[in-house]
């Protein structure tokens, strides 16, 4: 009999749920704040229940990766964190001046915190500081250090509990989590390439950019997270899995690139049926991998398994689709060439898959086995922390800006005699980022989300809930809250601020004041953070594109110059050609985000935006041609052809003059105007068909990519040509 389909349906969204962290977030962080809260209703909590609960709820929240022993010692010194900034606000509550310095020295370790880690630095800083505003505004003083350190102690050991005893139950290996997580970012990247009708349109190249740049930095974490484990087979396993995501994604871009020369012609219309679902494939296949590789269960396995024969056979079909309709056209053999080359990974995907689970063979099986709950070192500490004494210039602005706010915010609440002052220094630390673009958008998430919840709260304060009606009612916006602040802030704001009102509201009677109070707090607290990254020390991120782009330009160049010798040799992509696609890559992603800050700066800090995004498109597209070329690097097959010799100096110096121009903001005209020239008329007669068979079909496309390279080089040249006059004026790329 077929399962109920409603049931069905849970179970799919269920699977679906399981590979995020979201939805174990949400839980983590409803039973961290909700279990002190009931304990202390109930009166068996001796200790502050405020401390308990925030630093169980903010411990239980950490998405935490790695190895167990990394995982433990980084949580323990969270915990530890949490205590020190109870102890501290406590000690300095009574005297102004003590106050002051605390404040200063919690917001030094906020910026210490962001520098020693890029995942877990900011929250770490801004849920810390919460603890100790609310210490610092607690009464008791001194006296009261003691207490308020054992229950953030003891929140704190109750938030790392829930994350180890979610350890054995969920599984989340946490090796097998980060390959999951690169077959997961290889899913939305195929989902993202998926074609329509209309072609390559806008809107779809901008999903596939952000989808190749979140590719890019999971892929990069993954390596580092796997080189950070103890040497095993097992380790040896899951990276061959990896690097097949990676290989599978090469090829996908590389198709993709193929495509574009196809969406301009009449028939590609025609291909859009078949080409859908071998991409719908290609999503389903990579989250069915992602799922069965964290899981281990054998159904997955199986289903996983199943998905790859029916990819092969699809692109089987499409192969035999495009060969009729594109009988002659290079564009079109060059597509079949890399549908092949995707189907000859299947059996690669399937042995390394199966590889990393064990029980494969049988019927119905579950391990809750955690294999390296032993290797309690702090080894992989170098791979999760940044250890360097070099500090980013724009942090430490940032820590200046942030330490002069809340001292100034505790100044007005210490003043004040605010009930809830502590509200503005917070809303500060939680709006305020180290660029101007993030700060405005945090602000306007912070004050939309407050307003919107202000509005439902005050409703609220008219029903006065029951107490079992308002302990749910906190935590399902406990839930909610946990679950959405990485998707969408402004909404996990709404929640947390009816969570707020809920929460007073069991401890006494609320007024409409008290939302009020909230409200205004906020609002002051994000134009403060708003002026402060405008006017005091402020980043643009104009100034930190110029050498991102030159170090992207000079990835490209050194791209280049390898497949180069590969294919007048004869060689093979091998891992120094790997390496270096993989460094232009990073390179394009590192481009792209300082590009999306910069849209974010005031429009007098945007000049020379365009020819900005003109640069880095360009670059990106010539990084995606010479990722084809490396498709068609084949050993003992060299490619002696009299144009690659010229153009391959060519470029890599028309690439160094644009990465010095962009550098100095200075560019040579004469210099680039010649290179442009050179590769404009630079002549690429095309092999043909039957030239030095079997490889003649391989020369097309190496020519192919080769010419569309130079062209995209030489348009980047012009562009800077055409800025040449604003940037000399300072306006484009400042010195």
């Amino acid at each position: 009999m077929p399962p109920f389909r409603p049931f069905l349906a849970l179970r799919r969204l269920f699977e679906h749920e399981s590979l995020k962290p979201d939805l174990s977030r949400g839980v983590r962080a409803t039973m961290g704040f909700m279990v002190p809260m009931l304990l202390a209703a109930r009166g068996w909590l001796p200790i502050e229940v405020s401390f308990v609960a925030l630093a169980a709820q903010n411990i239980a929240m950490v998405d935490v990766r790695g190895a167990y022993g990394l995982r433990l010692t980084l949580l323990l010194a969270m915990t530890a964190v949490f205590a020190g900034n109870a102890a501290l606000g406590a000690l300095a509550s009574e005297n102004l001046a003590g106050a002051l310095v605390a404040t200063a020295l919690v917001a030094a370790c906020g910026g210490l915190w962001r520098h020693l880690s890029s995942d877990y630095g900011m929250s770490l800083a801004i849920s810390s500081t919460l603890v100790f505003l609310i210490a610092l505004n607690t009464s008791g003083g001194p006296a009261a250090a003691g207490s308020h350190t054992w229950a953030a102690v003891v929140g704190g050991l109750w938030g790392v509990a829930l994350q180890v005893a979610n350890w054995p139950f969920r599984p989340q290996h946490p090796l097998r989590r980060t390959v999951s997580d690169s077959w997961l970012a290889v899913s939305d990247l195929f989902d993202a390439m998926t074609p329509t009708e209309a072609g390559d349109d806008p809107a779809r190249q901008k999903r596939v950019h952000a989808a190749e740049a979140a590719l890019r930095i999971m892929l990069d974490k993954s390596n580092a997270t796997l080189a950070a484990a103890r040497p095993s087979v097992f380790r040896t396993q899951l990276e061959a899995l990896n690097l097949a995501a990676a290989k599978l994604s090469t090829r996908v871009v590389a198709l993709n690139t193929a495509l574009e020369t196809l969406m301009s012609e009449p028939p590609f219309a025609s291909l859009v049926p078949a080409l859908q679902p071998m991409f719908t494939s290609l999503v389903n296949t990579s989250r069915t991998v992602a799922l069965a590789v964290v899981s281990r269960q054998p159904a997955h396995w199986a289903t996983a398994e199943l998905r790859l024969h029916r990819l092969t056979n699809l692109l089987r079909v499409l192969r035999v689709r495009v060969m009729v309709q594109s009988p002659e056209g290079a564009a079109g053999a060059q597509l079949v060439e890399i549908l092949r080359q995707i189907e000859q990974l299947r059996p690669e995907i399937r042995e390394t898959l199966r590889a990393t689970i064990d029980r494969a063979n049988e019927r119905s099986a579950f391990s809750l086995e955690l294999f390296d709950l032993h290797t309690l070192t702090l080894r992989p500490l170098a791979s999760a922390l940044n250890l360097t004494w070099r500090v980013d210039p724009a942090l430490v602005r940032y820590t200046a800006r942030l330490a002069v706010l809340m001292i100034f915010g505790v100044v007005v609440f210490k003043l004040a005699d605010l009930p809830h002052g502590y509200w503005l220094p917070f809303t500060i630390i939680v709006v305020m980022q180290p660029d101007y673009g993030s700060t405005r958008q945090r602000a306007a998430q912070r004050v939309l989300g407050t307003l919107g919840g202000s509005l439902i709260a005050s409703a609220l304060l008219w029903l006065h809930l029951p107490f079992a009606a308002l302990m749910l009612a906190m935590a399902t916006t406990v839930f909610i809250f946990g679950y959405f602040v990485r998707q969408n802030y402004a909404l996990a704001v709404f929640f947390v601020t009816l969570f707020i009102v809920l929460l007073t509201e069991a401890g006494g009677a609320v007024t409409i004041a008290f939302t009020v109070e909230r409200l205004v707090s906020t609002l002051a607290g994000g134009a403060l953070a708003l002026l402060a990254a405008m006017f005091f020390w402020p980043v643009w991120e104009r100034e930190r594109f110029p050498p991102l782009l030159a170090a992207a330009l000079r990835a490209n160049r050194t791209l280049l110059r390898v497949l180069a010798a590969r294919l007048t040799s004869g060689g093979s992509y091998d891992p120094a050609a790997v390496a270096a696609k993989r460094a232009a890559e990073t390179a394009n992603s590192t481009v792209f985000s300082s590009l999306q800050r910069m849209t974010g700066d005031p429009k007098a800090q945007q000049a020379g935006l365009e020819h900005a995004a003109s640069l880095a498109n360009g670059n990106q597209r010539l990084t995606r041609a010479l990722t084809v070329i490396a498709l068609h690097l084949t050993p003992g097959e060299p490619l002696a052809r009299r144009e690659l010799d010229a153009f391959v100096p060519l470029a890599t110096d028309a690439l160094e003059a644009l990465a010095h121009s962009v550098e100095r903001g200075e560019p040579a005209l004469a210099r680039l105007e010649m290179f442009s020239t050179a590769l404009e008329t630079l002549r690429w007669p095309v092999p043909a068909s039957g030239e030095s068979a079997p490889g003649g079909r391989r020369d097309q496309w190496v020519v192919a990519q080769l010419t569309r390279a130079a062209t995209e080089l030489a348009a980047m040249l012009l562009s800077t040509m055409e800025a040449a006059p604003a940037r000399n004026a300072d306006v484009a790329f400042p010195r």
